[in-house]
């Protein structure tokens, strides 16, 4: 065979098959790595929002205790001060509040302690009410998912609706969940003002994007529906067999 003799079909289908396997193996790595680095993120998340409640939610609830009890031992006459203590009080609340709302956002315990299901039912009840949103949950009987599963669905919606929220200025949301052949389904309809998907993917910065590469680590499919001035619909598509 001269150099300039093209190998045998049967030599080019074994480079090519050899090709796809190497490619194949290294898409499953990529996946391998990236699941990693998400599990490793959500450690983080989990430690943080510990941190906060136990750590600094204590502390802060310690002394907005103490600085009432100084304000109940201050003489009548003294009333200004005592002015001065409520309001240091009023601060210290406010901040405790903000603090246990952060450590919720970071990993909510209900998502580690009862599951998926009551999980978004207080992402939902607690998104619409700072929203002003009405977002109403259906969700059908569920088979047993794996930590993995749950979290990459929570962070699904959890983004999704905090979309809604900033950018669509819709009154109503519905988000659904079902299971259907082996996979699991979860869409997020909302009746806001719409967008065009492309343009707004293009242009990046909407959270969008997170949401199809964390799916596609799992397999997953995501597919958008918008038009401007008719709400926007999201569905994500998950295997539960995601290996």
């Amino acid at each position: 065979m001269t150099r300039d003799t093209p190998p045998p079909p049967a030599e080019t289908h074994l480079r090519y098959q050899h090709l796809l396997q190497r490619l194949e193996a290294s898409e499953r790595e990529f996946r391998r790595l990236g699941r990693s680095v998400l599990h490793v993120q959500e450690d983080e998340r989990r430690r943080l929002a510990r941190d906060l409640h136990d750590g600094v939610g204590q502390n802060l609830t310690a002394l907005k205790h103490r600085l009432a009890q100084i304000g109940d031992a201050l003489p009548a006459e003294l009333g200004a001060l005592r002015a001065s203590l409520d309001e240091a009080i009023a601060l210290c609340a406010d901040t405790l509040d903000d603090t246990r709302q952060l450590s919720r956002l970071l990993r909510p315990p209900i998502l580690d302690d009862l599951g998926l299901e009551p999980a978004l039912r207080w992402l939902a009840r607690s998104l619409g009410e700072a929203a002003g949103i009405a977002i109403t949950v259906e969700i059908e009987p569920l088979p047993a998912l794996d930590e993995e599963l749950q979290t990459l669905l929570f962070r699904v919606a959890q983004e999704a609706l905090n979309n809604v929220a900033k950018h669509a200025g819709a009154r109503s949301v519905l988000v659904h969940l079902v299971e259907r052949s082996g996979r699991m389904q979860l869409q997020i309809v909302d009746d806001g003002c719409g967008f065009d998907p492309v343009q707004t993917q293009a242009a990046g910065g909407t959270g969008l994007g997170g949401i199809r590469e964390r799916l596609q680590l799992f397999n997953g499919q995501f597919e958008l529906r918008s038009t401007s001035g008719h709400g926007t619909r999201l569905r994500a598509v998950v295997p539960l067999d995601n290996r």
